[in-house]
């Protein structure tokens, strides 16, 4: 059945027997074959267009950075200043915006609305990021503090260990105890013999 060769007029008679396998196969309805796990699932076409996260994230970092510098101050109040100057000082017809400067307002609001979720994007970014780090100290500050109990009780028995052992102090005082006792029973029974005499 699946090796008969097909003339042009029974591609549809061979559909038709696909169809009805399949529904054989599937008795409960299910329209679509089994997913077999050992091969890669085959892409689906999307609609909404793909990006990368985290480029996105580092791309909006930076621009959030350059927002924030001197160096973007400076080049937007130049910009301001030349556009205010030209709309203002030069012939009628060469002008672009003229004076309430509605197309520079609309400029500038533009940038507004686009830095303010760029910013806000870099400030969650950076929230992540330290929320991970904390989450790191914390971590690494329970390690510590185990070892530091773990120290601390180890030392804690080697002290008593050594309580018991003898240390060179004590050794020497009880050698000069000995000594002393002994250099005590050579002298007096020297005197008890002269006293019998």
């Amino acid at each position: 059945m699946g090796n008969e060769r097909l003339r042009p007029g029974q591609r549809g008679d061979r559909a038709e027997r696909v169809k009805a396998e399949s529904a054989a196969v599937h008795p409960h309805g299910h329209p679509h074959p089994r997913v077999r796990l050992d091969l890669p699932r085959v892409k689906r076409r999307r609609w909404v267009p793909e990006w990368d996260p985290e480029a996105f994230g580092r791309t909006s970092e930076r621009i959030a950075r350059f927002l924030g510098t001197g160096r973007f101050i400076v080049w937007m109040t130049v910009v301001i200043v030349l556009w205010v100057v030209w709309n203002t000082s030069v012939p009628g017809h060469l002008r672009f915006d003229n004076y309430p400067f509605i197309f520079l307002t609309l400029v500038l609001s533009l940038q507004a609305s686009y830095a303010a979720p760029l910013i806000l994007l870099a400030q969650n970014r950076q929230d992540d990021r330290d929320r991970v780090n904390l989450e790191q100290d914390r971590k690494q500050n329970e390690r510590s503090i185990a070892d530091t109990e773990y120290l601390t009780r180890e030392i804690a028995s080697l002290r008593m260990g050594l309580g018991e052992v003898a240390t060179r102090d004590w050794i020497r005082s009880e050698f000069q105890d000995l000594v002393r006792e002994l250099e005590q029973r050579r002298v007096f029974p020297q005197e008890s013999e002269e006293g019998d005499r």
